[in-house]
């Protein structure tokens, strides 16, 4: 058990060290990345198990730093540090059930941060078995959500969250290849 808790708090830390966010709050060039925020993942699980509740904070914790570092790295979007936000998402939080479901909330971050899009990811848990990990883009000039994916998970566990977040960036990316203003 200590082996696992070490090699978790690692590719934790590693997973952190590749992340290098944008910290610039320009407005995106002609021609260049489109600024993005990823704010933190949020959990819908209506059958809350306190034997996995901790384990899954420590996913949705990964997931997101997993999901910014591809973004970045894969160079889909100018990801932007969205920490400068914290205060302004935990007062919406706590107005808010679920960001995501909160336009409002999106673009005021957004705004905040001088960002051209919110990502707003969340998990829903159907079961232990049967999850489902969304994402939802939120376009702050032109006011409305511009992009909405969601990608299966089997089984709630570290390897089926990793492979769901890989997975969702490898497919917008392929799908930007076909056609530049995927996910935009």
């Amino acid at each position: 058990m200590k082996r696992r808790a070490w090699i978790e708090c690692f590719s934790t830390v590693a997973l952190g060290i590749a992340w290098h966010p944008v910290r610039s709050q320009q407005d995106s060039q002609p021609g260049s990345l489109r600024s993005l925020a990823v704010l933190d993942f949020e959990l819908e699980d209506d059958h809350e198990n306190p034997l996995t509740k901790a384990a899954q904070e420590l996913r949705l914790a990964r997931a997101g730093t997993q999901l910014r570092s591809e973004l970045a790295a894969r160079q889909l979007y100018r990801v932007v540090d969205e920490t400068s936000s914290a205060s302004l998402q935990r007062t919406l939080r706590s107005q808010q059930a679920f960001l995501y479901r909160c336009d409002d909330c999106a673009e005021q971050v957004g705004v905040q941060l001088g960002v051209d899009l919110v990502m707003t990811p969340w998990v829903q848990k159907v079961s232990e078995l049967i999850l489902n990990l969304n994402v939802q883009i939120h376009d702050i000039k032109a006011d409305k959500v511009a992009f909405t994916k969601s990608v299966d998970m089997r089984g709630n566990n570290d390897e089926s969250w990793t492979r769901a977040v890989s997975y969702l960036v490898r497919d917008i990316a392929e799908r930007r290849e076909r056609n530049p203003r995927y996910g935009q």
